[in-house]
């Protein structure tokens, strides 16, 4: 005969588990915050950036999806190699948001 299954334990490890992921995913935003040098903005210029991305048509999005998908691309390889002559990002324009 079968052992009969614990909804509740299962339930609470479920409620655990989502817990722990969404902290995860705020350390994870906080992170990106920080490393996409947006940690110098206010609170308040942070939020209406967001609600303006929120709010964007299609191709704007497509344009900063192909913006953050190079600074990612970019972030792996000067980790990997360091830059040479201070900052790249910021010496080659990828620091600005595109338009």
């Amino acid at each position: 005969m079968k052992k009969p299954r614990d909804l509740d334990a299962e339930l609470q490890a479920l409620q655990q588990r989502a817990k722990a992921l969404k902290g995860r995913r705020v350390t994870q935003f906080g992170e990106l915050v920080i490393a996409t040098g947006a940690d110098h903005l206010s609170i308040e210029e942070l939020a209406g950036a967001l609600v303006a991305a929120a709010k964007a048509d299609a191709s704007t999005r497509e344009a900063w999806r192909r913006a953050g998908a190079s600074f990612f691309q970019g972030q792996a390889r000067s980790s990997a190699k360091p830059a040479r002559g201070g900052e790249r990002g910021a010496a080659d324009g990828r620091g600005a948001a595109p338009g």
